[in-house]
């Protein structure tokens, strides 16, 4: 309750009603909706980190290349060993 003994769901009902200057008539819907769904990841760099790269096309560059080493890497250690006998 607020101090003035008013409920506060009813001041909520009150608050939430469409404004008369609001005017949505150029709005177009769904305008984001698609790239919404596909969702982001955000990943935060470490400050030290973040002084290497200069925008997020560098940080992308570096991690395929450390994917693709170590790609090759796991590869070359799978390989079976062959005997010699």
């Amino acid at each position: 309750m607020h101090a003035n003994g008013e409920n506060m769901t009813g001041k909520l009902k009150q608050d939430d009603e469409m404004r008369d200057h609001y005017d949505f008539s150029g709005g177009v819907r769904g305008k984001y909706a698609a790239r919404y769904a596909q969702g982001t990841n955000v990943i935060v760099l470490a400050p030290d980190v973040a002084e290497m790269f200069p925008d997020s096309i560098a940080v992308n560059e570096a991690l395929r290349t450390l994917v693709r080493m170590s790609a090759k890497t796991v590869r070359a250690k799978a390989a079976p060993k062959k005997r010699v006998g």
